[in-house]
């Protein structure tokens, strides 16, 4: 039986609010390996995040997150059980922090891949099955090589999948079951959306000839007062009638 240390359960006990004996248990079980250790956990019942999961969560935060000099914005509402967690330090954290990581991550559209559409899937894949580098492969390869990648293209979409950017460790799923553990309360991850300053906006562009021709055009028109009060600053003289010659 291989060796279990603190650190291996400890990181077992992050990854799935088991209690430490129980994560003690199951490593001793599966050898040391965490991937079968979750599994024997989850089939037992154990996993905190899952025992959780199936309860109530009504209560969170809506929070907003302006980044980059107000060009971003993120608003989210995370929920857990109860408002006396709802207004604890941590959760907020955790909610500023997913709310940060929706900021950094443009292509992130869903927060779980099961919530997206069935038809982008197929979509996916009927650009990937396009593709020139698979034209050559065996019809079975194709599949495989196709299914890995739109894996990879919706695991991109998904907010829950993407490396915590102040952990790259761990997943934002990961950090939430942290959270989990550590709070004692189901958090699920309701909804979120993204504002992009000037985006849907079309912005008119000229080419370089227009440019030069509106430019030349605005200095012609700046021009022409100057023109005009130098011009009735140059009276011709005229003689008085009746007065005296000059000599």
């Amino acid at each position: 039986m291989a060796e279990i240390s603190a650190k291996l359960v400890k990181e077992l006990r992050d990854k799935t609010g088991a209690g430490m004996m129980d994560c003690k248990k199951a490593l001793g079980e599966n050898d040391g390996d965490i991937t079968k250790s979750i599994e024997w956990l989850r089939q037992k019942g154990i996993s905190s995040a899952e025992k959780k999961a199936g309860r109530t969560a009504a209560e969170g935060l809506v929070h907003s997150y302006i980044h980059f000099g107000g060009r971003i914005g993120v608003l989210v509402e995370v929920n857990c059980e109860t408002d006396f967690v709802a207004r604890g330090e941590k959760f907020k954290e955790l909610v500023n922090n997913i709310a940060m990581q929706i900021a950094a991550c443009p292509n992130v559209e869903f927060i779980k891949v099961e919530d997206i559409p069935a038809s982008l899937a197929a979509k996916e894949k009927e650009i990937e099955m396009g593709r020139d580098d698979l034209g050559n492969k065996p019809e079975n390869i194709k599949e495989k090589i196709v299914q890995g990648r739109i894996d990879k293209r919706l695991k991109e979409l998904a907010l829950v999948e993407q490396p915590f950017i102040k952990d790259q460790n761990i997943t934002i799923e990961e950090l939430v079951k942290r959270s989990i553990a550590e709070l004692g309360e189901n958090i699920q991850i309701r909804r979120f959306i993204r504002f992009n300053l000037g985006e849907g906006i079309e912005k008119e562009s000229l080419s370089f000839a227009e440019e030069v021709a509106a430019q030349t055009g605005q200095k012609a028109v700046a021009e022409a007062p100057a023109e005009e009060v130098k011009a009735k600053e140059v009276v011709p003289e005229k003689s008085e009638k009746g007065g005296k010659k000059k000599k």
